[in-house]
Parts: structure tokens; C-alpha cells; sequence
């Protein structure tokens, strides 16, 4: 879900997950001119508050770090500015990580649906024509904002019965409620290493065309969640054994466990380390992509400084600057190239899924 979303910016149409597609804060669009919004608050989303419709100019809205989802439809987008406390430390502190299939999942699911959602305000229309005609246009004029109502509560259906979906596929995701802090902070370090890649420069360039990171990465990203979510629930159960306190042949019995979930813990580390290897390496590769784009500014302006020495001295001083210049390019590209060999030889290093 998390893939191709900034998270500090929410699209003018759409659901989207808080937490998962965007952090909690104070959030503004520009022109919310007609449009609305729903925020689905309570645990699951099953107490929703709405606005609609916007007035002209700009609009604000404040997500809470205990909301469930956005739903949005806005001529422009929004833009976070200002996050709550708890949504500054997410972007630090693990967040719900997600199955990447399950939103396609659950918007083929409402689109399925949405033939019938259309009758509701179809009826509602055909309500408005009987009365006109039965009651004069006092009776449509009764009925026009029961129309209106339709009209929306046939979006706002769409989104519960999208709420309501994601409750019942509560094995698609984890949040940092399944996770003991051991496995919370191995989740950070997952997700930061994925996000530097996403948002790197190279990657937007195109340039790590040797990996497919937009859909590799959250793959990775959520197997590791899945791994970290059992292993919390081990060691919770593994706690709660010893603190009613047991046998020493049960002490020992739980002996080759430990070991046993010690080593898939190292196991999801190094998978862990690879993510964060091959992070460091989209970044210096970042490094010499900049430098190499001054300095082919540089370039570009190099006629000037040409123009400049022949002015005050014989063409043939202005020449080995000039070669100077041409030789740093040729060593700086060079340098890039070998950046992104290693890029993707470090993506190499990612366990197979």
C-alpha cells in the first residue's frame, strides 16, 4: 500500500490508510471547492466524521494518529502541514507494514460492488420524478435533499464496505501492535532502509534499472514484517510459560527453542542489513549522480570562461583548464557507473523471495 504514496501528501481522490499510506497531522488543500472528506475514526473505522460539501479556497482537515482511514474527493491534493508528535515519530518508529497485493485486492472487491451502490441514487431520482408528479413540485422540492443524501451515502458505502473488508483480512497486515520492541526496531530499520531507496534520486532517474525496487521492496519489506510478527508472538508465548513459573525439564525443554528462534532471528537480521547495504549504496550513488549534474553545469558555462581568458591572454592558456575540466567529467562519470555496480550488486544480496 505504502508504494508510490508520499506519505506527507494525500492524493484529491481516494482512500487511504492512516499510518500505512500517510502520517497523522494537519493536513490543507488548496481548493476544496465541492469536494468532501471522511475521516473513519474508532477502532476499525466504524465511527466515521465527515464534511461536505467544501467551500471554495482552501480546506483543512486534521487526521489523528487513531484514525483508521481517509477518504477523499477533492479537486486538489493535500499537503501536510504540521504532523502530530505521533506522526513525527513514525517516520522514525516502525509502521503497519502491508501485504503490497491488498489493495488491488479491495479495490476490485468495491468495484464489484459499485453497480449496486448506483441504484440508491437512481432510486432516489425516480422518488423525486413520482413525487413531482403526485405532489406537484412542493413534493420534488421535499425530496431533492434525499437525493442529495443518496448521493453521498452511496461513496460513503463504498468506503465502510472497504473498511469492512480490510477487518476481515487482519493476516495482510501487522501493525507495531504485533510486534515486541525487538522486533519493532528491526521493523524500523526495514522500512528506512526501503524508504532511502524509493526516494533516491537514482531510483527516480531510473538509473537502478537492474531492479524492479517499486515492487521488490515492499515484497521484502513485508515478509519481513510477517517474520518479526512470529517471532514476537514466540517470545511472548515463551514468556508467559516462564512466568508461571515451570519445571526444570520444561526450563530445558524450552532450551533448543530459544536457540532455534535465536537463529531465524539472525536469519531476518541479515536480511535486515542487506535492505540497509543496499540502501547505502542507492545513496552513494545519489552522491555521484549530484556531482555529476553540477558538473555538467559546469560544462554547459565552460564557453564563458573560455570567452573570459581569451579576452585578458592567448587562446592557448584558456586550453588545459578547459582539459582539466573535461578530464574531472570523465573520472566523475566513471565514478557514477562504478556507484551503480555496486547498487546493484548490493541488490543482488537481498534474500530471494
Amino acid at each position: 500500500m505504502t508504494s508510490g504514496i508520499d506519505r506527507h501528501t494525500i492524493p484529491g481522490t481516494g482512500t487511504f490508510f492512516v499510518g500505512i499510506d500517510v502520517v497523522p497531522g494537519r493536513y490543507r488543500c488548496e481548493n476544496g471547492k465541492g469536494g468532501w472528506w471522511v475521516r473513519f475514526t474508532g477502532k476499525g473505522g466504524d465511527m466515521p466524521v465527515g464534511m461536505w460539501p467544501l467551500p471554495p479556497g482552501p480546506a483543512e482537515v486534521d487526521i489523528g494518529p487513531a484514525d483508521f482511514a481517509f477518504e477523499t474527493r477533492v479537486p486538489t491534493s493535500w499537503q501536510l502541514i504540521s504532523a502530530t508528535p505521533e506522526g513525527e515519530a513514525a517516520r522514525q518508529a516502525a509502521r503497519p507494514s502491508v501485504d503490497p497485493t491488498l489493495r488491488p485486492e479491495l479495490d476490485r472487491m468495491v468495484s464489484r460492488r459499485r453497480p449496486l451502490l448506483r441504484l440508491t441514487p437512481m432510486t432516489a431520482l425516480a422518488a423525486c420524478l413520482v413525487g413531482f408528479m403526485a405532489l406537484g413540485s412542493w413534493g420534488a422540492t421535499m425530496l431533492i435533499p434525499l437525493t442529495l443524501v443518496a448521493l453521498f451515502s452511496r461513496q460513503m458505502s463504498e468506503d465502510a464496505y472497504r473498511a469492512r473488508a480490510l477487518r476481515m483480512r487482519r493476516d495482510r497486515y501487522v501493525t507495531p501492535e504485533d510486534l515486541d520492541p525487538e522486533a519493532q526496531e528491526l521493523l524500523a530499520r526495514a522500512q528506512r532502509a526501503v524508504q532511502t531507496v524509493l526516494e533516491s534520486q537514482v531510483h527516480a532517474e531510473g538509473l537502478l534499472d537492474a531492479a524492479d525496487n517499486a515492487l521488490t521492496l515492499p515484497q521484502q519489506e513485508w515478509e519481513t514484517a510477517q517474520t518479526l510478527a512470529r517471532q514476537s508472538r514466540l517470545r511472548a508465548d515463551q514468556a508467559e510459560i516462564l512466568a508461571a513459573g515451570v519445571e526444570p525439564q520444561v526450563e530445558a525443554a524450552l532450551g533448543p527453542l530459544r536457540d532455534k528462534l535465536d537463529l531465524a532471528v539472525q536469519a531476518v537480521t541479515r536480511r535486515i542489513e542487506a535492505l540497509e547495504h543496499y540502501a547505502d549504496r542507492a545513496l552513494a550513488a545519489d552522491q555521484a549522480f549530484r556531482a555529476h549534474q553540477q558538473l555538467e553545469e559546469l560544462s554547459a558555462r565552460a564557453h564563458e570562461y573560455d570567452e573570459l581568458l581569451a579576452d585578458a591572454i592567448r587562446d592557448e592558456l584558456a586550453v588545459p583548464p578547459l582539459h582539466r575540466l573535461a578530464e574531472q567529467g570523465d573520472a566523475l562519470i566513471a565514478t557514477l557507473r562504478s556507484r551503480l555496480v555496486e547498487a546493484a550488486e548490493a541488490y543482488t544480496e537481498l534474500p530471494d523471495e
